[in-house]
């Protein structure tokens, strides 16, 4: 960032501070994303123009004359050092060289135009996170196609109420996967997913679980992955079958790769929205908006350099995967878990950290706050020497997790809770490690990125919170939405409330030292008696006692009014008496509001979540309602909604 500064001064005559250089970031967006442009040193032509209609938003392109190759970029440092290191919860370390990885994703190009796939064709995946699925992602960005990926642990309509929107040419998958400490076998359902998907001209599958045997079925019998196979009779069309390492040992390259260079906005990938109020939004990124703005997040705001080792904790169904995918772009080393985080304990991914040397270690805040409740202290344990930043995100991070880091992980690191979405494939508000963080706050917005908060009539909101907007374009807008040809559900999804600007869905307040605190999701905001409360101002309160593990709210209609319903999941052994609703409620007002106290506190086993973790407010408030949830699919726990129907103390 420092580095970027000085450029910003000595090229443009930016005055130093940080004030003024994010201000030259929202002003003159030609020079600013030209200069990311240089200073990341992007390979490819840039072209006359940096911008063009930038006072229109959607409409505003960028780098309209560029062309790039995203997988060139990815692949640009050569050599025997790991580029990946991987290992899952069985324990299957692997590290793959750039050279290696190199020759990988040229055998896999040369394999996917053997099987016919072109420019603008998708490309698809059930996918465990590891090598493979790294090199099937860049193979199909080396030849112009689109990649799109989901976790092995979605079901058949889950996956095919995403792909089958779009018509994948070509399907990844695992033979199976680990969680838990159990083994669970993918085959089955894949075959029902191509069955009902006629554009699947061929499956291939990565033997992820090795030859181990499947201790636990996941959806039926584990099926035979055998080349070529096909089933017969009567049954439904199963597409050719084929296993990885012939699949990858057909493509042959003849010498050095070539890359083609594509149109700057050429897609790249399609990411989902979460889907809990209808079927998944299919959000479409582009290669280079998604290259340049990922670049400047890594190397300015998380100072990722060459020769990193940077971690995230994600499956291939979350932004955040794409988020680490492009940590090669920078020459740094990507490292890879599979699994769940807390097998066999809480300590597992803090022993990654110090065995891989992790430079940058990213997580969610439910982590985060699981592994203080577990009662674990991971710098009693553990060097974590090479750790400079721990990246946070998922839902906000409550003031009390700034001082479990601090106090329990490590005391120096650079702790940057960051905010962004699926929508924009990075962040609008971040880290910089040239600001002091303070406890509980968001440290800024991005470079270029030009963030604001605004009432619901669509005026600043100076102190108080608000909407999170952002008034000018940024390369990373999607380029649309699948299937939505006359642009109308991109334009009624983020510019309909406040024409010309950005309207994200967060609720969000500007602090006194410039930094943002987040409250939820603007439309899980509370509204009792007229005033709007975000949900995290009420989980960071009562999460503070041991005896509550996590909790959820909804405002229920009542009375003419809307009152605020607390469901929590208390520890093991912790009943919901009358003694601890009196301490949560007095806990809840006497550091808020009396607003704040719940009017009804109810004892949940399971809090419901989405597959990539996170809590789904709006399908609880739909059973509380007695109305139905429109895509169960997308929640990775959907018969924990049971306990939310009914109520009898709700009637």
């Amino acid at each position: 960032m420092t580095a970027f500064e000085t450029l910003a001064n000595e090229r443009h005559g930016v005055p130093r501070g940080w004030p003024a250089l994010h201000h030259w970031s929202v002003t003159r967006l030609d020079e600013f994303w030209s200069a990311i442009w240089d200073f990341t040193g992007i390979i490819g032509d840039r072209g006359a123009r940096v911008v063009e209609h930038s006072d229109r938003m959607p409409g505003a392109r960028f780098f309209p004359d560029a062309t790039l190759n995203v997988t060139e970029n990815l692949l640009r440092r050569r050599g025997s050092g790991p580029a990946i290191i991987a290992t899952s919860e069985a324990h299957r370390d692997r590290t793959v060289t750039w050279d290696e990885l190199r020759r990988d994703v040229g055998r896999g190009m040369a394999a996917l135009r053997r099987a016919g796939v072109q420019r603008g064709d998708r490309v698809a995946a059930i996918a465990a996170n590891g090598p493979e699925t790294i090199v099937a992602a860049l193979a199909a960005a080396g030849i112009g196609a689109i990649w799109s990926s989901c976790s092995p642990d979605f079901g058949v309509q889950g996956i095919l109420d995403r792909f089958g929107q779009f018509a994948p040419a070509v399907l990844f998958t695992v033979d199976g996967y680990h969680y838990g400490g159990k083994t669970f076998e993918c085959l089955t359902k894949t075959r029902e997913v191509a069955a009902a998907l006629p554009s699947v001209r061929q499956i291939i599958v990565v033997p992820f679980l090795g030859d181990g045997p499947v201790t636990t079925p996941g959806d039926g019998p584990r099926a035979p992955a055998g080349d070529g196979a096909r089933d017969s009779g009567d049954g439904p069309r199963v597409p050719e079958t084929i296993g990885w390492d012939t699949w990858l040992g057909a493509g042959t390259v003849a010498g050095e790769i070539s890359f083609e260079r594509f149109d700057f906005n050429t897609p790249l990938y399609i990411l989902f929205s979460s889907g809990t109020t209808g079927v998944p939004k299919c959000i479409v990124h582009s290669a280079g908006g998604t290259l340049v703005q990922l670049l400047k997040e890594h190397q300015l705001h998380c100072d990722i350099r060459a020769g990193d080792r940077v971690f995230y904790f994600t499956t291939c169904g979350w932004m955040m995967w794409n988020w680490l995918v492009a940590a090669l772009a920078s020459e740094a080393t990507i490292v890879l878990y599979d699994g769940s985080p807390f097998h066999p304990d809480g300590n597992r991914l803090f022993d990654l950290a110090d065995a891989a040397r992790v430079n940058l270690f990213g997580c969610s805040a439910k982590y985060l706050d699981a592994v203080r409740k577990a009662g674990l202290r991971p710098a009693d344990a553990h060097r974590l020497e090479t750790v400079r930043t721990i990246t946070s995100t998922g839902s906000p991070l409550a003031p009390e997790s700034f001082d479990f880091v601090h106090g329990a992980i490590k005391g120096d690191v650079h702790l940057a809770s960051i905010s962004g979405g699926t929508d924009i494939c990075s962040c609008f508000v971040g880290g910089n490690p040239n600001l002091p963080v303070h406890r509980g706050e968001i440290q800024g917005a991005g470079l270029g990125m030009d963030v604001d908060v605004f009432t619901e009539r669509g005026q600043p909101a100076g102190a108080e919170p608000g909407e999170l907007v952002c008034r000018k374009p940024f390369p990373s807008m999607p380029l649309g939405f699948w299937n939505d040809d006359n642009g109308a559900r991109y334009r009624a999804a983020y510019f309909d409330d406040f024409p010309g600007v950005w309207r994200h869905g967060d609720w969000i307040r500007r602090t006194q030292s410039g930094g943002f605190v987040i409250y939820g999701r603007s439309d899980a905001t509370l509204n009792p008696g007229g005033v709007r409360i975000g949900t995290a101002e009420i989980y960071r309160q009562v999460e503070q006692l041991d005896e509550v593990l996590e909790s959820l709210a909804v405002g229920q209609q009542w009375d003419g009014d809307e009152r605020i319903v607390l469901f929590v999941r208390l520890a093991p052994g912790v009943a919901l008496d009358d003694e601890l609703r009196r301490r949560l409620a007095t806990h809840i007002r006497t550091r808020t509001t009396p607003r704040h106290v719940p009017a009804k506190i109810l004892q949940v086993h399971d809090i419901p979540r989405t597959k990539s973790g996170k809590i789904v407010e709006l399908a609880v408030r739909d059973v509380v309602h007695g109305r139905p949830v429109r895509n169960l699919e997308a929640l990775a726990n959907p018969a924990a909604l049971d306990e939310f129907r009914n109520r009898p103390e709700l009637a």
